[in-house]
């Protein structure tokens, strides 16, 4: 049974990956809409309705990548369990859950950022000045913390790529 639990696992941890790392790139694209290039500094010129829509849009993005890594988070964590693997023996394996879980109290605390913002966004009445607040504090969260991490999880592809660091069994 653990073998089978491990497939569907790793099934289920591949496209939350995809949604995940997806979203972040959609709601990087999105959000950089309010600001001038290359700065943090908002746009001025935006139409008020514009801003309005562009914040509405990051918060449905943060959302999804909320959901896709709290879905990553588990199923990564049920796969190391019932994986046959050895993580002794497949270092890539252990390279890989070290970047992914070693950042997790980042992203905790990005998620309680974009949770925060979202529930301004959406459940609250909406203040502008708070709302570019948080998407400032969520941009420059714990020092760029959360965008080494997303280096980190790129890195992890290709690792599980090629699999390097793999000790073979001696016959």
């Amino acid at each position: 049974m653990k073998p089978a639990l491990a497939k569907y696992s790793l099934l289920v941890l591949c496209i939350a990956a995809i949604v995940w790392l997806g979203a972040v790139n959609v709601r990087a694209i999105i959000g950089f809409e309010l600001l001038h290039t290359g700065t943090l500094e908002f746009i001025t010129t935006l139409d008020p309705p514009v801003e309005r829509e562009i914040m509405h849009l990051v918060s449905y993005a943060s959302l999804a990548v909320d959901a896709g890594y709290a879905v990553s988070f588990l199923s990564a964590i049920v796969f190391l369990w019932s994986s046959p693997l050895v993580v002794k023996r497949e270092g890539w394996l252990l390279m890989s859950a070290m970047l992914f879980f070693g950042f997790a109290p980042v992203e905790f605390y990005a998620v309680y950022l974009d949770l925060k913002f979202a529930w301004i966004e959406l459940f609250s009445g909406p203040d502008a000045e708070t709302l570019r607040a948080l998407f400032l504090k969520r941009l420059t969260a714990l020092a760029g913390a959360p965008m080494v991490a997303l280096l980190c999880y790129y890195t992890i592809i290709p690792l599980t790529i090629w699999q390097p660091m793999k000790k073979e069994e001696r016959a």
